[in-house]
Formats: C-alpha cells, structure tokens, sequence
C-alpha cells in the first residue's frame, strides 16, 4: 500500500495572507465554531455547517464550488475538484518561477517527462493570459524588476 505523504503547512507573511493555508484554517476554525471531530463537515440548509460529525464529501463540496462560481458571474462547466491542483501548479510556475522538477516534487508526479502530465495542469484552454499579445516584443513597454524573493514582477510599476 502506498503511503500518502502529508503537506506541510507554514504560514505565509502578511503580503501573502489572502493564498495562506494556516490563515485560512484558523479563520474557519474561529468561524465555523467547530472545536472535536471534522472540520469540513456536510453543509445543511441555509448554507450552514451541520451540527452532526459527519464528513463533506467531494460531491457536496464540488456543488458548493460550482454554486460559488455561479454566484461571481463564471460558468462553472469546466471546473472540478483538479481546479485547485491546476490553480496551484500554476501559481507555483507562474508567481513563484518554480521549475517544472521542483512542482512535481511537491505535487507527487512522476519527473518522467515524457507523457507529460504536468503539462495538463499548466496549460489549459480556459485560462487567462498574463500579457496581451501585442506586447511580447514591444521594444517600448516598461522595464519590469523581478523580486529577489518570490521571482515575481509587475510590468505596471
């Protein structure tokens, strides 16, 4: 039986507070009252959490996802559960510069890169450029400055 190897979570600065796991947690922790047993527990009517100790299933979770979805305006069709695998791939290539070694290290892919699986969790049709076309060679734009320690950099500066 293979062995499922946990995330370690550590928080984030403040700068970061809004993609920070150990805030979020402690957030719903504080909200959701829930101090024994489950913490993502089945939501009952009224978008509310259920008083019983019984688990949110991924089914319930993915509706809850979708109707969330629905509510700022975004078609929910080609989104799933993967979504937040895909959105952290990216992150991490995108905002962070990781190489495409150090993503399958912390996802758990194989390195084998040769079917390329990564390659379905980096690049999708339904994702939002980061430039627009028309300047990627524009000898005019502004310089932009990447940051010593995320590797970021803004083009709006």
């Amino acid at each position: 039986m293979l062995e499922i190897k946990p995330f370690v979570l550590h928080a984030l600065g403040n700068e970061e507070a809004y993609l920070c796991p150990v805030h979020a947690m402690s957030e719903w922790i504080r909200e959701s009252k829930i101090t024994t047993g489950y913490l993502f527990r089945r939501m009952v009517s009224g978008d509310r959490v259920s008083a019983r100790n019984s688990p949110m299933m991924s089914q319930q979770f993915l509706e809850v996802f979708r109707n969330n979805l629905i509510d700022i305006g975004i078609d929910p069709a080609p989104y799933g559960t993967h979504s937040f695998r895909r959105g952290g791939c990216q992150y991490l290539a995108s905002d962070r510069c990781w190489p495409l070694r150090r993503i399958c290290d912390w996802g758990g892919w194989s390195t084998e890169f040769s079917n390329l699986t990564i390659v379905k969790y980096l690049i999708s049709w339904n994702d939002n450029p980061t430039e627009k076309r028309e300047d990627f060679f524009d000898p005019n734009r502004a310089p932009s400055t990447r940051c010593f320690h995320c590797g970021r950099s803004c083009h709006c500066a």
